[in-house]
C-alpha cells in the first residue's frame, strides 16, 4: 500500500516533490507512526536551499517536528501500544560510544544521524522511528501542539540548559518566530523581563508577543533596543540575550545588547558566514554560546512544561496545510507571514 512523502530528491538548490512509496515497516525496536501534523522548521528551508552545514543523504523524506498515533510495534519494542499519542526525538543515529553520547549529550555526536536529514522524517503520512526515542503525549495535548514539542525541547535546552536565567534579568530575544516566542515565554516563566526584537516586516509577530505578556516589543527600526536595555537596566544593557533569528544583523546588535559579563545565546541557524565584531566578547568579557537541537532532558521537561501549560504553543501556531500544498506553506514561512506552519500528510 503506498503512501506520499515530501522528498528532497538531490543535492542542489530546490529538488524537492512529493512522491509516492510504500509504507515503511518498523524493524526490531521501532515503532510505526501515523503523523498526525509535522511542523516546518526554518532548518528545512534550508534544506530546500540546501545551505545547511549538516549531513544529508537525498532521496529523504524531509520533516523532524512531528505528532502521531503509533499503529504497528516492531520486535522487541516494549512499554509502547498501537495506539499511543506520541511525537519523537529526532536524533535517529548516534554511536553511543563517544564522550557526547556516553555523558547523554548525544546531540553533539559527530556520527548522529538526523530524521528528515538522513533518515525519512515526518512529511508524509506514516513515519518510522526508534522506540528509545519516542515521548508520550500528555492527555491535555493535541496533536497540532504535540508536533511543536521538538522546538519547544530546543528552546528548553538553549535557555535552561544551557544560559541560565534568573530572576529579575533582563531577557533579550532577537527574532520573533516561533522560536523566539517560545524562548521569551521560558524566560518569563523563570521571572525575567523580557525583550523581543524584530523588524517592520514582524509587526504581527509582535503583536503575538504581546497578547503572550511579553514586557517590550520592539521594532528596531523605529526603536532603538539598545537604548532601551540601557534605560530598563541603569545603563547596563541586557543580562542575557537569545539570538533567534539567524541574522547576522540581530547577531550584531545582540553583542552590544548584552551587558559586561552578560549571557549571549546564539540558537537561530545563519544558513552562510556573517561577520562579527568578536572582539566586542573580549572587551565585554561575554560569556558565550551555541545551542543545537536537544537531549531526552530537555524533552522530559518540555513534556512537563507543556502537561502543566506554562508555554502557549497554539499561540505560535498560525496554518495547517496539507502536504499537497508544502510549497506554498514553505514560500509563505520564507516569507515570514504568520508562525509555525504545520504540514497534515491526511489532509486534502
Amino acid at each position: 500500500m503506498p503512501m506520499k512523502g515530501l522528498f528532497k530528491t538531490a543535492p542542489g538548490e530546490g529538488n524537492m516533490e512529493i512522491r509516492e512509496v510504500g509504507i515503511p515497516e518498523p524493524g526490531p525496536g521501532e515503532v510505526l507512526l501515523e503523523v498526525k501534523a509535522a511542523g516546518i522548521c526554518g532548518s528545512d528551508l534550508h534544506i530546500y536551499h540546501w545551505n545547511i552545514a549538516y549531513r544529508m543523504n537525498p532521496p529523504m523524506i524531509v520533516g523532524h517536528e512531528f505528532s502521531g498515533v503509533v499503529v504497528a510495534c516492531g520486535e522487541g519494542v516494549k512499554g509502547w501500544e498501537e495506539g499511543a499519542r506520541v511525537t519523537a526525538e529526532p536524533s535517529a543515529i548516534v554511536c553511543g560510544e563517544c564522550r557526547y553520547c556516553r555523558t547523554g549529550a548525544y546531540n553533539m555526536c559527530s556520527e548522529r544521524l538526523v530524521t528528515g536529514y538522513w533518515v525519512n522524517g515526518g512529511f508524509a503520512e506514516y513515519v518510522v522511528v526508534g522506540a528509545h526515542r519516542l515521548h508520550r503525549l500528555p492527555d491535555s495535548i493535541g496533536f497540532d501542539e504535540g508536533a511543536l514539542s521538538e522546538p519547544l525541547a530546543c528552546c528548553v535546552h538553549g535557555v535552561h540548559e544551557l544560559t541560565g536565567i534568573e530572576v529579575g534579568d533582563l531577557v533579550a530575544v532577537s527574532g520573533p518566530g516561533a522560536i523566539g516566542l517560545i524562548c521569551a515565554q521560558l524566560a518569563k516563566a523563570e521571572g525575567a523581563q523580557v525583550m523581543v526584537i524584530g523588524a517592520a516586516a514582524d509587526e504581527e509577530r509582535l503583536a503575538t508577543a504581546k497578547t503572550l505578556g511579553i514586557d517590550h516589543c520592539v521594532n528596531f527600526e523605529e526603536q532603538d533596543p539598545v537604548k532601551l536595555a540601557r534605560e530598563l537596566t541603569e545603563g547596563d544593557g541586557a543580562d542575557v540575550v537569545l539570538e533567534c533569528s539567524g541574522a547576522g544583523l540581530a547577531a550584531a546588535m545582540g553583542l552590544e545588547l548584552v551587558r559586561r559579563q552578560g549571557k549571549y545565546t546564539q540558537i537561530g541557524l545563519f544558513g552562510k558566514s556573517v561577520t562579527l565584531d568578536f572582539e566586542r566578547i573580549a572587551y565585554k568579557e561575554i560569556k558565550v554560546t551555541g545551542s543545537l537541537g536537544q537531549r531526552w532532558t530537555a524533552w522530559r521537561r518540555a513534556i512537563r512544561i507543556m502537561a502543566q501549560g506554562k508555554v502557549d504553543l497554539k499561540a505560535v501556531t498560525s496554518d495547517k496545510f496539507p502536504l499537497a500544498r508544502w510549497k506554498e506553506a514553505f514560500d509563505k514561512f520564507e516569507a515570514k507571514k504568520g508562525l509555525k506552519i504545520l504540514l497534515d500528510p491526511k489532509q486534502t
